[in-house]
């Protein structure tokens, strides 16, 4: 009987070298394709790893606050935030891609692979390359100076640094404050930031400048003033602008802001924010910032809102339903809760604050973590807000306890540890 060959077809014994060389190579690469995506998400995970373990060494109370950097720390935070991120969007990727291959993820969470938080770029630069961005700032305001007498009073000095960052550089307050203006490595590139950056670059500069410039928190504003024994020097008028105004900007002038009735005697009553008060009020705006973007579609949602009333049972059991949870932006919601993270290395008997992070843990639909940052709030709490959060905590044991049961092993998207 002589063989059958059908189109298309062709018997095991019939196959050529090539055609087994070509299925050999294929499988061969789309294994080192999967090994090499696995390599990839590691390093994202260790970076965001390593860039929390940098920031809180940076800001450990074991240091001096004026040894803390408050380049390096916001740096930091830049690059655990972009990691994550683009951790998400390569597992945002690989699912795609997995759906259509029906391949699995071949990689060893456990292999700790080389890297260096220092080599790992944000926006095309590594850190240092950032920092030496803000050195080539402070050497052109040194040039600016240069035609100057040798004894450059206070106000010259100042002035050659605004020249320098808001005429030369261009930097700009954005009437908008969003995530692109939000951290320090896209101010740095855009030149558009929050008040509370472009603060932290001026004191940066001035840093390396030999000026020490303070700052404080007043209304929404955060000031700004070179450290003097003679504050009547900033309120003194020269060429229609105060030193005070001449840092500060038009909120000075604004009769709106709490900042226009401040005088020498208002300034000495002040609080001297240290850095790692300066690192705590721009992670609370960071705070706010995702957690409106996560928000966004149920509009005026505050972190609180389930809380109260708690008078009736039935009532505070349909709000804290989790089937009944508004819908939120994931990533946002985690920013969010990272930024929260943070802060309470700064700040760890700040039951507000733990009270907070406890709730986006309930919004993230994590009962279990919410159920331990509720209980940790509730011994730093006023009586009155133990006894609210005390019901509370009790249905969230009944919900984590529920969610066990209906889990179901799968990936997750990034958790920092």
């Amino acid at each position: 009987m002589l063989p059958v060959s059908l189109p298309g077809y062709s018997h095991p014994h019939q196959m050529t070298s090539s055609s087994m060389c070509w299925r050999i190579t294929s499988e061969l690469e789309k294994k080192l394709c999967i090994w090499q995506y696995g390599f990839i998400l590691n390093y994202h995970i260790q970076v965001v790893t390593g860039a929390r373990e940098k920031f809180t060494q940076e800001i450990s109370f074991r240091s001096k606050d004026k040894d803390i950097s408050l380049a390096k720390a916001l740096l930091y935070i830049s690059a655990e935030d972009e990691a994550f991120m683009a951790y998400n969007r390569k597992m945002d990727a690989y699912s795609f891609q997995n759906e259509r291959n029906d391949t699995n993820m071949l990689s060893d969470p456990q292999k700790n692979w080389d890297y260096c938080i220092e080599t790992m770029t944000i926006a095309g630069k590594t850190i240092d390359d950032w920092l030496l961005e803000l050195d080539n700032m402070a050497k052109q305001v040194k040039a600016e100076l240069i035609p100057r007498d040798i004894g450059c009073h206070l106000i010259e000095v100042l002035e050659a640094v605004n020249k320098v960052l808001f005429e030369s550089i261009g930097f700009r307050r954005s009437p908008v404050v969003d995530s692109n203006c939000s951290y320090l490595h896209s101010v740095l590139s855009s030149k558009y930031g929050s008040a509370i950056l472009l603060s932290i670059i001026y004191i940066e500069i001035c840093q390396r400048l030999n000026l020490t410039i303070v700052g404080s928190r007043v209304g929404e504003d955060f000031l700004i003033w070179p450290k003097t024994g003679n504050p009547e020097e900033l309120f003194k008028v020269n060429s229609g602008h105060s030193l005070f105004g001449i840092v500060n900007g038009s909120c000075v002038d604004d009769p709106k802001s709490m900042a226009h009735d401040l005088t020498c005697n208002s300034l000495l009553g002040l609080d001297i924010a240290t850095n790692r008060d300066i690192i705590g009020i721009y992670l609370a705006n960071l705070i706010r910032l995702h957690w409106k973007r996560a928000s966004r579609t149920n509009h005026g949602l505050m972190l609180s809102s389930p809380l109260r009333p708690v008078h009736d049972d039935n009532e505070i059991w349909s709000k804290i339903n989790g089937s009944s949870l508004p819908l939120l932006r994931p990533q946002d919601l985690r920013l969010a809760i990272m930024a929260s993270e943070r802060l309470l290395i700064l700040q760890p008997h700040n039951w507000a604050l733990r009270r907070d992070h406890g709730m986006m843990w309930y919004y993230s639909r994590d009962y279990g973590k919410a159920v331990q940052e509720l209980s940790i709030c509730m011994a730093f709490a006023p009586e009155e807000e133990a006894k609210v959060l005390e019901p509370f905590v009790e249905k969230l044991h009944l919900l984590r306890l529920e969610s066990s049961w209906k889990s179901r092993g799968h990936i997750g998207r990034l958790m920092v540890p």
